[in-house]
């Protein structure tokens, strides 16, 4: 079997930051982004993670072309930094690698950063790394406190507020399964839509059974159409999502069957003389496109 050849050298090399020629302009105003500032504070605090890429050295001057790592590179020029890691990429293509990286889910930091914490890293050390509050990193660190697994599992490749954490626990672990998977199957994993399933939740489905629930503007009798309105949302939506892969495919059936149909001429004489409106429906829906049009 044929050996895919690799992308990069594989061990990195220490080269000097004077040897590496950006490939593109810095963005302006990226001093004061918030992300710029992310990344020099975690720089700063532990070190460059991962390494630049650049390009083959120049026979001539040495130089390094940079492809990927442009704000690191100046992040690492405001610190004070002479030298840096490089990976030395085997073909001469501008390629931003980050491009294609799968950005870690919101449990996977959590997790990362609870396993930080147990071998000895501070919160307060984390959250100057990361430029952040350290309020920001205890509530990553307690994501999944009083959240149950089933909830978690659903939730394991989901990004979201680490806010939406405090809402669901605030559930029993059934209607904390029932919420998650409204919020994933609907794509709207949002404090706001966490905070509306909530006060939309009947009293014994909540972890505190006698709290009552706040909302202002809303009267008792309000909030108990929220609930009876939202327990029938949720009943109707479970009931779609059953027969739904079963109506696509009848739905993909019927428009290729009209689509035959359509191409016969004594038919399409036949309804434009008797049926002209079914006509004009059928024409519709052969030309969308996909079922959501």
């Amino acid at each position: 079997m044929t050996q895919m050849p690799l992308g990069f050298v594989p061990d990195p090399l220490t080269i000097s930051l004077d040897l590496l020629l950006p490939s593109r302009k810095v963005p302006e105003g990226l001093l004061t982004s918030r992300k710029f500032k992310q990344i020099q504070s975690s720089i700063d605090a532990i070190g460059l993670i991962e390494p630049l890429t650049i390009g083959k050295p120049d026979k001539t001057t040495g130089m390094h072309v940079l492809l990927d790592g442009h704000i690191r590179l100046f992040a690492m020029k405001q610190i004070g930094f002479k030298d840096a890691p490089c990976l030395v990429a085997t073909d001469d293509e501008t390629y931003t690698y980050n491009n294609r990286i799968n950005r870690l889910s919101t449990i996977q930091e959590h997790f990362m950063i609870r396993r930080a914490v147990e071998r000895g890293v501070t919160p307060a050390r984390l959250a100057q790394a990361l430029s952040v509050d350290i309020s920001h990193i205890i509530k990553k660190m307690n994501l999944l406190d009083g959240v149950c697994a089933e909830a978690a599992e659903l939730l394991k490749d989901q990004q979201f507020s680490a806010n939406v954490g405090s809402v669901i626990r605030k559930l029993k672990p059934t209607r904390q399964v029932e919420c998650v998977e409204l919020m994933v199957a609907t794509n709207n994993i949002t404090v706001s839509y966490a905070q509306a399933l909530l006060a939309a939740t009947p009293s014994h489905l909540l972890v505190d059974e006698v709290k009552p629930k706040k909302i202002g503007g809303l009267t008792p009798e309000q909030m108990a159409k929220m609930e009876r309105e939202m327990g029938n949302i949720q009943g109707q939506f479970k009931l779609v999502e059953q027969t739904y892969g079963q109506d696509v495919l009848n739905l993909v059936l019927a428009k290729g069957y009209l689509v035959k149909l359509l191409d016969n001429e004594a038919v399409i004489r036949y309804l434009s003389h008797n049926h002209p409106d079914v006509l004009v429906e059928f024409e519709h829906i052969v030309r969308t496109v996909a079922l959501d049009k």
